[in-house]
């Protein structure tokens, strides 16, 4: 015997006269039949289609009823049905070629969704599953903060030993070089310092000084000795000669350019007297 529509158990939720094809509806309500309400949600957010956000909605006004009216848990029921009806259709006319018109049908649906509890063992299964994952996040939790504390703790610990060993090396100095100098550095030190001591006695330092002072004086005829080069900057003009040999030249220059001109005034002269003859 057939269960009709209208008699099936659950609670429901129904939207008529939805503005889409009832076609374009029931791709989306294919998705989510039979499945529990966190994942039918879960999907249709997801889902990129035009219906998808229609369905949601109309799904958990179907979960809020159950809540509400029968006192269900949302996370215990399931899609136990849904489909879509063709509703009314809107007729219109759009203008063609040559006067003509043809009809526009604008449909739409009316959506119906049912969700009912799920059977016992599968809830069991469910919140067993549940506990399982909520456990293995709170174990991750915790070893993950242990972790971090252990790393603060041996940071920590680090910084403190930093601060031991430099205050040991302030108190106590570097540390000595390993092998051979580490030897030989604290023989160095104790062999310098007596033999420093008793050889600058006074008496010995003012001898040191006195003779110093008096050997200044000897660099003076040094300075003395400087205007011994003076002469070799007089011998200098010994090449002025050399440029007053040069008006020579030119004089001679003067005196060929003088005679070439006038050797060509007679040729001039010679030609203007053939000229005056002819």
């Amino acid at each position: 015997m057939t269960v009709k529509t209208n008699e099936r158990p659950g609670t429901r939720a129904v939207l008529r006269h939805c503005r889409m094809s009832s076609s374009k509806a029931r791709e989306v309500l294919d998705l989510v039949r039979g499945l529990d309400y966190t994942r039918a949600v879960e999907l249709l957010d997801h889902t990129d289609r035009a219906a998808a956000p229609v369905v949601a909605k109309l799904l958990r006004s179907a979960a809020a009823n159950a809540e509400h009216n029968d006192g269900q848990f949302p996370e215990e029921l399931f899609v136990a049905s849904c489909y879509a009806d063709e509703g009314t259709t809107l007729r219109r006319f759009r203008t063609r070629a040559r006067g003509r018109g043809t009809r526009i049908r604008k449909r739409t649906c009316h959506i119906t969704i049912i969700v009912a509890r799920m059977p016992e063992d599968q809830i069991a299964r469910l919140k067993a599953r549940s506990a399982a994952q909520n456990a293995d996040r709170r174990a991750r939790r915790v070893a993950g903060a242990r972790r971090r504390a252990r790393a603060v703790e041996a940071g920590e610990a680090a910084l403190d030993a930093g601060a031991v060993a430099a205050t040991d090396e302030e108190a106590t100095g570097p540390a000595p070089e390993e092998g051979v100098a580490a030897t030989k550095s604290p023989a160095k030190k104790p062999a310098k310092s007596p033999a420093k001591k008793p050889a600058k006695s006074p008496a010995k330092k003012a001898a040191a000084k006195a003779p110093a002072k008096k050997a200044a004086p000897a660099k003076a005829p040094a300075k003395k000795a400087a205007p011994a080069k003076a002469p070799a900057k007089k011998a200098a003009p010994a090449k002025a000669p050399a440029k007053k040999a040069a008006p020579a030249k030119a004089a001679g220059a003067r005196g060929r350019a003088g005679g070439v001109i006038a050797k060509i005034a007679k040729k001039s002269a010679r030609k203007s007297s053939r000229k005056d003859k002819s």
